[in-house]
């Protein structure tokens, strides 16, 4: 399976249905027909663990699927998909079955009123065979149930468990009943009382709840929006007001009426309540990357995120272990888009179904995420006997390293520099579970200090010496040497009245924190960025390129050596070499001189475009002979560059998308019922609009404009400056939000 990277499908289709935002809309629970169905995928697992652990198998009944030994409310019954619209899609093509089992992959669950029923929101990856992926998001929340038959099922299912238990209880005795008497009034008739009490369910007394999901599959990660929609609507569900339109229309919308913003752009569309932004970096960007990094580095720590990264670099086996779903995406996404300009080549599955628990066992580098169970002593847990294992307790903030690894380069003063940045944004380097009051203070202060001032902390509100602000420019230096000599004073300048009029048609079209958290991904990310970009500034030098042409060199390429290794490490500081001598081995590297060597012919990699522009960048400012390198730490210095680009984005909208709007539904459907997402009707949500699909044809006009201007362009021969004034960009002004 591939590792990091957007799909290509959305950017290369030319079927205007390929740039939608979300291809589906899913709906997964209880079928009402089938009624209660254990799942038979738990249960093997059940039994197979049972098996692992030399347990007694008599438990889990795998013929019949019932475990009369754990609480019905705590038994897994099978989910199921019970609409999906629109039904396939050409270039993606609907996997009912892994849909299911990623959106519940523990199945369905059941509550009752004295328990949490709160909403859960996780993610999942769909990784196809061409290394594309399909990206899920998924809202889990609870319903009553109204089935009488379900309800008598789950009555009945109690009362074959406790008699059962009651049996293995009075089995254990090995008295007769009075010394089975004098026993229970030891104590035993009150822990029996609690335990029926506990997870009980009593159809006369107590209200039932099932979970169900709803979900949306976009073919880029836009996790923040695509949450934001579906918590919208899910308190147009339990709101006890209707809301404005039918939640038809508000899926029909993002189905196909929302487009996928293009590169460098930001996008603006409508939930139920609310606008959703979303943003997209340029090609010169690093690529899309939406899960946030704080929670990634306040549930590890700076120190043990760091050591994760560098055997996820070395291709180790990393198993990510938590409760919560989301955690286990969150760190997964987190680290895998930590390594541009190399991508993760191997087994990539951030929430392992507890069916497959066996893939653990695969003698194979991986990046695998398995929830815990509530309650589970981690001691239990019987990992994989892996000399190169790295497991990562994330809900505990513990790491169990591989026996032996090289450390990263530079370490210490790369986690310096990483403290730097989280600390600025108010986030304690050693993670959330050690945050003292301490660093809550200080978090308080770096949110006043650099967010009240409107500007990022990047310029100060006070009079400023203009020439200290430009020192070190020799037009400046010359420009001011006239001035005097001319008797014209140049001494301060007063930035914060101009900053602020600026500011004043200016408007921030998300939350601040949203803000801050995007900003804070460009940065740590800059920064692991700029480590690469030190390290193999050279690398091209060592890059052999013997082949004329591509068909040739894809015959030899297993016989060919593609880069000489050799002469590149003795390039390297010596400190260097224990960690590099041993990633230059990995398939993420030589997938890496691959695609370099491949672009020759085709198209280059995006991920290998951006990054090769950077090295340019360093060779222009930074020159240097190849063969003088040293080991002395160069901090990043795009980190400002890279966060006010989010920071325009997000200040002005480059489209607004069609709002929703009534559908030519049939009477009486889309009826609202507090607390019960409704029956959808199919037929609105089976297709888009034919001829009201305005977002394609302005785009196409706008490209058309915009390809006669160049034509035109090109017969007058206007200099470039002038042709960036008169190109017009993919979108056209109509697109654009106010």
């Amino acid at each position: 399976m591939s590792g990091s990277g957007a799909a290509p499908g959305p950017s290369s289709g030319s079927s205007p249905a390929a740039c939608r935002f979300a291809h589906y809309f899913v709906l997964c629970g209880i079928d009402a027909d089938s009624g209660l169905e254990p799942d038979e995928l738990a249960v093997l697992y059940q039994w197979l663990e049972a098996d692992r652990h030399g347990k007694s198998q008599g438990a889990a009944n795998t013929t019949s699927g019932e475990n009369f030994d754990q609480s019905p409310l705590r038994r897994t019954f099978k989910s199921k998909v019970l609409a999906h619209y629109p039904q396939n899609i050409e270039w993606n093509p609907f996997d009912q079955d892994a849909v299911n089992m990623l959106c519940m992959p523990k199945g369905l669950s059941f509550r009752t009123q004295t328990d949490n029923k709160d909403p859960q929101f996780h993610s999942f990856i769909i990784t196809r065979e061409d290394g594309s992926r399909t990206y899920g998001f998924v809202l889990t929340f609870y319903e009553e149930v109204t089935s009488k038959q379900i309800c008598t099922a789950m009555q009945t299912l109690y009362q074959m468990h406790n008699a059962e238990h009651y049996s293995s209880v009075y089995a254990s005795s090995s008295c007769s009943m009075d010394s089975l008497a004098s026993s229970l009034d030891e104590g035993d008739t009150t822990s029996l009382l609690k335990l029926q009490r506990y997870n009980s369910y009593d159809i006369s007394r107590d209200t039932l709840y099932v979970s169900k999901s709803i979900c949306l599959i976009t073919p880029l990660p836009f996790m923040q929006a695509c949450k934001k929609f579906l918590i919208q609507l899910y308190k147009a569900v339990t709101s006890q007001q209707p809301p404005p339109l039918p939640l038809e229309s508000y899926i029909h919308n993002i189905l196909y009426e929302v487009p996928l913003p293009p590169p460098g752009r930001s996008l603006k569309f409508y939930g139920v309540y609310e606008p959703v932004i979303c943003q997209r970096p340029g090609p010169s960007e690093l690529p899309l990357s939406d899960y946030p990094l704080r929670e990634a580095f306040e549930l590890l720590g700076l120190e043990n995120l760091v050591q994760v990264f560098t055997c996820v670099l070395l291709e180790m086996q990393i198993l990510l272990y938590s409760q919560d779903y989301q955690r286990l995406m969150t760190v997964a996404e987190g680290i895998t888009t930590l390594l541009f300009p190399f991508q993760w080549q191997h087994v990539y599955v951030p929430i392992l179904p507890a069916s497959l628990l066996h893939f653990l066992d695969a003698p194979v580098p991986y990046l695998m995420g398995l929830q815990s169970k509530e309650g589970t002593d981690r001691s239990k847990l019987e990992l994989p006997q892996e000399a190169n294992l790295c497991f990562v307790d994330i809900d505990n903030h513990f790491i169990e390293l591989p026996e032996e690894f090289p450390q990263f380069p530079n370490k210490v003063d790369f986690i310096q520099e990483l403290s730097e940045v989280l600390v600025q944004f108010g986030i304690p380097p050693e993670g959330s579970l050690h945050c003292s009051e301490s660093t809550g203070k200080l978090k308080n202060m770096v949110m006043k200090d650099l967010v009240n001032d409107k500007k990022n902390g990047n310029v100060c509100t006070n009079n400023i010496s203009m020439y200290e602000l430009l020192k070190g420019n020799e037009t400046i230096a010359r420009l001011q040497a006239l001035a005097k000599r001319t008797g014209v004073a140049v001494e301060k300048m007063d930035l914060s009245a101009s900053l602020g009029e600026k500011d004043k048609d200016l408007k921030l079209h998300c939350e601040e924190a949203e803000l801050r958290d995007y900003q804070l991904n460009v940065q740590l990310r800059e920064v692991f960025a700029n480590r690469f970009t030190q390290m193999f500034a050279d690398y091209e030098a060592f890059v052999i390129q013997t082949a004329q042409d591509m068909e040739s060199w894809l015959t030899n390429r297993e016989q060919m050596q593609n880069f000489d290794k050799a002469s590149f490490l003795s390039d390297q500081p010596e400190p260097y070499l224990p960690f590099l001598s041993r990633f230059i081995e990995t398939q993420m590297f030589a997938t890496f001189i691959d695609n370099k060597i491949m672009s020759q012919w085709e198209e280059k990699d995006p991920l290998l475009r951006v990054f090769d522009t950077r090295i340019d960048k360093i060779r222009l400012y930074n020159v240097r002979a190849p063969t003088l390198r040293t080991s002395i730490y160069q901090k990043c210095s795009t980190l400002k560059e890279a966060a006010q680009s989010i920071e325009q984005r997000l200040m002005k909208m480059d489209h607004t998308a069609i709002h929703p709007h009534l559908l030519d539904m049939k009477i009486g459907q889309g009826k609202y019922e507090q607390g019960f997402f409704p029956k959808l009707q199919s037929d609105v949500l089976a297709t888009g609009p034919t001829n009201n699909n305005r977002w394609v044809s302005r785009s196409a006009t706008a490209q058309r404009r915009k390809e006669r201007l160049r034509q035109h362009s090109e017969h007058v021969g206007l200099d470039n400056d002038l042709r960036e004034v008169c190109g017009l960009p993919a979108w056209g002004a109509s697109q654009q939000a106010p």
